[in-house]
């Protein structure tokens, strides 16, 4: 027990010990002990060991939010089977090497964009974007990280910014170099410290709404034996409905059996990991325990990941079916919204 200098004080540690018990002083003494934020003076990219540290003491979002939210004991939803159906309960679950992001320092200096498609649901620059700042593909697609920024391919072209110090994260959708300067369709900021979503109806980089960042599958995580947090993953077909954390839809179908942006899909608890490699067992136990968000439109069952060669072990996903997963009744309800 921590050591008082007030009477009262030492009173309430003794209850709060004798309610907590154990497992609750190992949480306090855990987060007493928790690393200070390493230092940083330059941007840091996200396959590096100097950005594991940084992310390893990053608390992204609070506790409590749905993204950290442990979903393992919630109810399936009644239509579960029918859903899982509608995506493919034989298809297999796939991944793509897709998220890269790069961490700045809290003074990074900030630029300024052209939004060019949806500027009336973005959020304005100016935002610290680097002048190494990965596209959505690099480096895993062989270009120059130059050649990357500048190509004019029509593709999601995610530019994912994190800034530690201050828990702020700024995404991009078809983020381009364009001569000097940077273009998108969309941008969106999130204050990482906070539980407040977009407005409803606001999509954001992703066609849901969500961020981004927080739903990739890192190095550093499956390394440690756990993805702490939710993840994300695409469909072909969605319904013209959300569910929060969610707050857009991207469908004109109805059909009640068919994924809202923002479902929430867990592995089954029955579902047996021994056999999988270390990285693979990571992933795994947050699908059971976190599982994963429809985020976007886009190939059936396809998880988010890092483009980071340390991670190993991801063709085993394929061995995943979708009857692997059920959907489960959130919880949420929006705390905040608003700009």
């Amino acid at each position: 027990m921590p050591t008082c200098r007030s009477t009262a004080i030492c009173a309430g540690w003794g209850i709060l010990f004798t309610i907590m018990g154990a497992a609750g002083s190992a949480v306090l003494s855990s987060a007493a002990n928790k690393p200070a934020m390493p230092s940083m003076t330059k941007p840091v990219m996200f396959n590096t060991p100097e950005a594991d540290r940084i992310l390893a003491v990053l608390q992204v979002f609070p506790p409590g939010n749905p993204w950290n939210e442990d979903i393992s004991k919630l109810p399936v939803l009644g239509n579960s089977k029918a859903i899982i159906a509608s995506i493919g309960a034989d298809k297999s679950l796939a991944y793509n090497l897709d998220m890269a992001f790069i961490l700045v320092p809290p003074d990074q200096k900030k630029v300024d964009f052209k939004i060019k498609m949806y500027p009336e649901e973005s959020d304005k620059g100016p935002f610290p974007i680097p002048d190494n700042a990965p596209v959505e593909g690099w480096p895993l697609d062989g270009r120059t990280l130059e050649a990357a920024q500048k190509a004019e391919e029509d593709s999601d072209r995610h530019v994912i910014v994190v800034d530690p110090v201050n828990r702020r994260l700024y995404e991009l959708y078809q983020g381009r170099k364009a001569g000097t300067g940077w273009e998108c369709a969309c941008s969106a900021v999130f204050d990482l410290a906070s539980d407040k979503l977009r407005p409803d109806g606001w999509t954001s980089t992703d066609a849901a709404g969500l961020p981004i960042f927080p739903s990739i599958i890192r190095f550093d995580e499956v390394e440690k034996g756990m993805v702490g947090h939710a993840m994300r993953f695409t469909v072909r077909n969605t319904r013209k409905a959300y569910v929060h954390p969610a707050t857009h839809f991207a469908s004109r179908k109805t059909d009640p059996d068919l994924p809202r942006m923002g479902e929430r899909f867990r592995l089954r608890s029955d579902f047996d990991i021994s056999g999988f490699s270390p990285h693979v067992q990571a992933i795994l136990r947050g699908l059971k325990k976190y599982g994963m968000f429809v985020a976007d439109n886009g190939g059936d069952w396809r998880v988010s990941v890092a483009p980071d060669r340390r991670i190993k072990g991801l063709d085993e996903l394929r061995k995943l079916k979708g009857a692997d997963f059920e959907v489960v009744a959130t919880t949420v309800t929006k705390k905040d919204s608003g700009k």
